[in-house]
């Protein structure tokens, strides 16, 4: 290996600065971006999709589980996908082992949920061995062909008001793989993070930066975006500092 010098702190540290100019300079562009995804044009869902849940028949409208966002991944276990039934896709499941605690989305109004072709039985045995609680459906019409997932990995994600349910964004290959966190996620979606100091169009949810955070199991009605401004909700937060 071919390794680069040893320096002395005072090296290293100039050296440190002057990545962090790139660093910054690309966490700018990334948010420029995000607010760009926030403009994109909004594509109405006019078929009726139809899924099996845990709970039996599902539409479309009922992934949503009520809120206002919906993100979808396609995950690939199901016959002819290599391992199966006891395994599914080795790089799907690398991508669901890093999805943060889903009641960080849920908080923001936002449901994320996994479709395969699998039985629901196989998918509760597969979740139980893997320790994952993502919500999950069995597809079982065109909804992957119609959404660019029916022979690759992809995200896709939806928003839904009284006009209906809209595609508002799609990403797939490598685009996936920065996806786990509740920022990627939320940066992928219509509203964004819907914080303060996002650049978002006139009109959109914004509450203060940091002030929704919370622990994954004290969100107060974690399906209502208003719970982050809550009293109930402020009593949680206790008293860490808010930035300027």
């Amino acid at each position: 290996m071919n390794t680069p010098p040893i320096v002395s702190p005072q090296e290293w540290d100039a050296a440190r600065e002057n990545l962090l100019v790139k660093e910054k300079e690309l966490t700018r562009a990334r948010d420029a971006l995000a607010a760009e995804r926030r403009r994109m044009p909004r594509m109405a869902v006019e078929k009726d999709y139809r899924f099996e849940g845990p709970d039996g028949p599902a539409s479309l409208l009922d992934l949503f589980e009520g809120r206002r966002q919906l993100i979808v991944y396609r995950y690939f276990f199901e016959p002819g996908v290599a391992g199966w039934p006891d395994s599914g896709c080795r790089g799907c499941s690398m991508m669901a082992d890093q999805v943060a605690h889903v009641a960080h989305l849920n908080s923001r109004d936002t449901t994320l949920a996994y479709v395969s072709r699998a039985p629901q039985a196989d998918i509760e045995r597969w979740k139980a061995r893997m320790g994952w609680e993502i919500p999950w459906y069995t597809l079982t019409d065109d909804f992957d062909a119609d959404f660019g997932v029916d022979e690759w990995h992809g995200t896709n994600a939806f928003y839904r008001d009284e006009d209906g349910i809209f595609r508002t964004y799609f990403v797939d290959k490598r685009g996936d793989e920065a996806l786990g966190s509740a920022w990627a996620y939320l940066d992928i979606t219509a509203l964004g993070r819907q914080e303060e100091w996002e650049d978002s169009p006139e009109g959109y949810p914004q509450t203060p930066t940091y002030a929704w955070w919370n622990l994954h199991d004290e969100y107060d009605e974690a399906t209502i975006f208003k719970a982050a401004l809550s009293d109930a909700a402020a009593s949680q937060r206790g008293t860490r500092s808010r930035p300027s």
